[in-house]
């Protein structure tokens, strides 16, 4: 796909934030209005402003949405879809479309990372699948299969399939997929967001090298964690 020579821009807040930190902040300021109507300039009054000051802020950093740009080539690339950290590399046997084993690479985000994914690896879109399930912890090992989950099959121009499962947790209970059937998907570009605690599966084909270690924090879009088996 060639070498990206495009710089990082500044950091925005993602469309998904847009109606949730407005009414958050109209009913923030709707009872510090009537806490003070009430109170007065009170230490009621003051712990309530501070509290929900932080909140705020915790809301607005967990909306943020930074445009990034892969630096380098991305043939045969497979990029991290999501800020956070490797809890689990390991080889499964995945019974649902592969029926053989495949590397298994999963990044979980915390409260406090950026939630938007990317797409990581540039190819096509070969189907979109929504699943409804359970709210398990993420980083536990059923999360993967028992809770709710979108399954993105994405098909590299070399013909690898790879296999990209957003999963929602025990707080997460929203997952948004921007991911269309047929449509072509590149590094840099979104696939999907996903509202609070929550996990990203990537399914592997055993020839890639994996480029991360467990417990390795990750950074969507930038941190390269497999390159695949050359044809």
């Amino acid at each position: 796909m060639g070498k990206r020579i495009k710089k990082i821009k500044n950091i925005r807040l993602h469309r998904e934030g847009t109606n949730t930190l407005i009414y958050v902040g109209i009913a923030i300021v709707a009872i510090a209005f009537l806490l003070w109507y009430l109170t007065g300039n009170s230490l009621v009054f003051k712990g309530f402003c501070l509290v929900m000051a932080v909140v705020y802020l915790i809301l607005i950093n967990f909306f943020r949405c930074p445009i990034r740009y892969f630096q380098g080539e991305t043939d045969g690339i497979v990029v991290a879809p999501a800020d956070g950290r490797v809890v689990v590399i390991e080889e499964v046997e995945e019974t649902e479309y592969f029926h053989d084993r495949r590397l298994m690479v999963s990044i979980f985000m915390s409260l406090f990372n950026v939630h938007a994914n990317w797409f990581p690896v540039d190819g096509r879109v070969k189907f979109v699948k929504h699943f409804n399930g359970n709210f398990h912890k993420a980083w536990l090992p059923k999360a993967s299969e028992e809770n709710e989950h979108a399954d993105i099959m994405l098909e590299t121009d070399e013909g690898e399939e790879i296999l990209c499962r957003q999963i929602a947790g025990a707080v997460a209970r929203r997952i948004v997929t921007y991911a269309k059937d047929d449509e072509d998907c590149y590094i840099d570009e979104h696939l999907g967001f996903i509202k609070f605690g929550s996990r990203v599966d990537v399914y592997l084909p055993l020839g890639a090298e994996v480029c991360v270690t467990m417990g390795q924090s990750t950074t969507g879009d930038q941190t390269v964690i497999a390159r695949l088996p050359r044809s």
